[in-house]
């Protein structure tokens, strides 16, 4: 394996790596801080070892996020519109086919499926929130459309037969 070692004071200039070299997990930094030396645009990690970590942290994460906003979406008994939980069940689909197949060659099988299995019980929420929202304004609109007032619920008696 190659490495590479860069002393700023020796050399000046522009430095080519081929990446098609090095299989590994590419990442790309977010940070936009402007300092004085080396500007790193794409970083390819080949260390399996840092690469279950750098993905376990990333996908813990992103879950906590969708969790936390699923649970906004859930508790929010006022709304009656459901495209916003349907952007987010998009969305979490769109992040389920991230996980499966783009990490799922860095991560252990075991959590992989783990991760799988969390992400397909959060769509189970957001389709049964879909379902009881469209009920709701089925029977609203039922009833406003025929302006008669919801029907009180009674409770069926049950007969008992001796033999």
């Amino acid at each position: 394996m190659k490495r590479f070692h860069i002393i700023k004071n020796k050399y000046k200039g522009n430095i080519t790596i081929n990446y098609n070299n090095f299989d590994g997990f590419k990442v790309k930094p977010r940070n936009k801080i402007k300092h004085s030396g080396i500007r790193v645009d794409s970083l390819t990690v080949t260390n399996r070892d840092f690469i279950d970590q750098v993905l376990k942290k990333k996908t813990k994460k992103k879950l906590e996020l969708y969790l936390q906003y699923i649970i906004s979406l859930i508790d929010d008994e006022g709304s009656t519109d459901p495209t916003g939980i349907m952007l987010a069940l998009d969305d979490l689909e769109r992040y389920k086919g991230i996980v499966d197949y783009q990490y799922r060659k860095y991560l252990d099988e075991k959590y992989t499926e783990l991760l799988l299995k969390k992400i397909e019980l959060l769509e189970r929420e957001l389709k049964m929130k879909i379902i009881n929202l469209e009920e709701k304004t089925n029977v609203r609109s039922f009833y406003e459309k025929n302006q008669i007032e919801e029907e009180p619920v009674y409770e069926e008696e049950k007969s008992r037969r001796s033999r």
